[in-house]
């Protein structure tokens, strides 16, 4: 499966990934099914933010009710990997609600994409657009 994202979406999650180092940086992925077209950076809760994620609930919140007023949907998460590679990790793996969503995860300066199925989670192919 492919997923098209805007260059401006690419650059912001690497820039908070850079902002947030050397915690994970979290958020909110928006748009449709097949284009993430802006993100909401989220506050990382997790009490051990240099290893792990915790989107705050009330982002998530905020993002849904904003989408039922007629907003961007949420199409996914977004989160970091300050040591690491830009690949679900064992603690992803597990913590996972196989919903579908898409993931963006940032690490050495790159960003990857993937489905969390009910199989786990599949490579997305990126297909990057101006707007």
């Amino acid at each position: 499966m492919m997923v098209e994202v805007t260059r401006a979406v690419l650059a912001r999650i690497l820039d908070e990934a850079a902002l947030a180092h050397p915690h994970e940086c979290c958020g909110i992925l928006l748009g449709d099914a097949q284009t993430i077209r802006a993100l909401k950076p989220a506050t990382n809760i997790h009490s051990a933010p240099d290893r792990h994620f915790e989107i705050d609930p009330q982002a998530l919140v905020d993002a849904h009710r904003a989408a039922r007023a007629g907003g961007p949907a949420v199409v996914g998460y977004y989160h970091s990997h300050p040591v690491g590679q830009a690949v679900p990790s064992s603690v992803d793996r597990a913590l996972a609600a196989h919903d579908g969503r898409i993931w963006a995860i940032a690490a050495e300066g790159e960003v990857r994409f993937w489905q969390d199925d009910e199989a786990g989670f599949e490579a997305l192919s990126l297909r990057v657009i101006d707007r």
